[in-house]
């Protein structure tokens, strides 16, 4: 393709009907239509339309957990007679009680924990993968147009993250930062936003000798113009990728602090119900429907992610779609 034909990879809108509208008008504009092509192209894939499904599905139960659940996740619900009891057959197994999925040793019903579960998994997914990607591509923007002085103070910067294990770098930081979700979260993109960080500056180098970006250049248009309306919209398939994996690698990351212990002590995730049948040895002494619940949900919303970040790859890189 020479370069005089050369454009964005959405089509920009320059029309005289734009004349009417301001600047970040046009912008919201492309921006609109931008997403909505990635969208139409991303749901093209039952696959990615059934990971959606799943974690639209979560999202409902963390929603409505309050009417579904039958008990608070934290309250005692059972005793024998002790501060402890020995946990509960479900109904279905025959436990006394109706409960669905039994209790804890503690007396805490499985179900309603189960429940409750989903809303700090998805909240830490969700919220930790947008600020990744919001960091990650304010760097790479940033580092990848301006480039010099900027580009190697910054990347310096990504080098340096990138010596940090994840996993044992988030684990040090929880403990010293204290237990919490927030805690998490906060170590959580501290972390992970060097990915698409590196990635996001790599697209802008090559963006930025694009023919349309040098005649937005040559036609007087400011920084914030080219990067907003020229460049941004050409590198959201990649920022939309590495969000996907974001939401898995962050649940993960949850679930795996957790387990350790260090979660938050005042709600009930997975990872704590993980942690809690660990300690009462419920996985060496059968009790399955304590800790199988909670593993299951836990995969199914990070396979979720990884499957929308998959259908993100062949947006990015069409080469790996398969011909039907």
């Amino acid at each position: 393709m020479s370069q005089e034909h050369e454009r964005s990879i959405f089509e920009d809108i320059e029309t005289d009907e734009d004349e009417q509208f301001s600047t970040w008008q046009r912008n919201l504009r492309l921006w609109k239509e931008t997403i909505s092509e990635q969208f139409r192209m991303l749901i093209e894939d039952p696959m990615v339309v059934l990971a959606m499904l799943t974690l639209a599905f979560f999202g409902l139960i963390a929603v409505i957990a309050p009417w579904i659940a039958q008990y608070p996740p934290t309250e005692r619900v059972f005793t024998s007679g002790a501060l402890i009891a020995k946990w509960v057959k479900p109904s279905f197994l025959g436990g006394e009680g109706g409960f669905i999925l039994g209790t804890t040793a503690q007396g805490y019903d499985i179900f309603s924990q189960l429940v409750y579960g989903a809303r700090p998994a998805l909240m830490v997914g969700l919220v930790a993968a947008f600020m990744t990607v919001g960091l990650g591509t304010l760097v790479g923007l940033t580092a990848g147009y301006y480039g010099g002085y900027v580009d190697d103070v910054l990347m310096r910067l990504v080098d340096f993250v990138y010596g940090l294990p994840l996993l044992p770098t988030v684990i040090v930081l929880v403990t010293v930062l204290g237990p919490g979700l927030e805690n998490i979260i906060l170590a959580f993109v501290l972390l992970q936003w060097r990915t698409s960080a590196r990635v996001i500056r790599a697209l802008v180098l090559s963006l930025r000798e694009r023919s349309f970006v040098k005649a937005a250049k040559v036609s007087g248009a400011s920084n914030w113009r080219i990067i907003s309306r020229h460049i941004a919209p050409n590198v959201l398939p990649m920022a939309f990728l590495y969000g996907a994996f974001a939401i898995a690698w962050a649940i993960l990351t949850e679930a795996g602090v957790s387990f350790l212990g260090l979660g938050d002590p005042e709600s009930v995730s997975w990872g704590v119900m993980l942690q809690s049948a660990r300690v009462y040895s419920a996985m060496t002494e059968g009790a399955w429907w304590w800790f199988v619940p909670p593993g299951v949900c836990i995969a199914l919303v990070v396979i979720s992610g990884f499957l929308i970040g998959r259908g993100y790859e062949e947006i990015v890189n069409p080469e790996l779609q398969v011909e039907g």
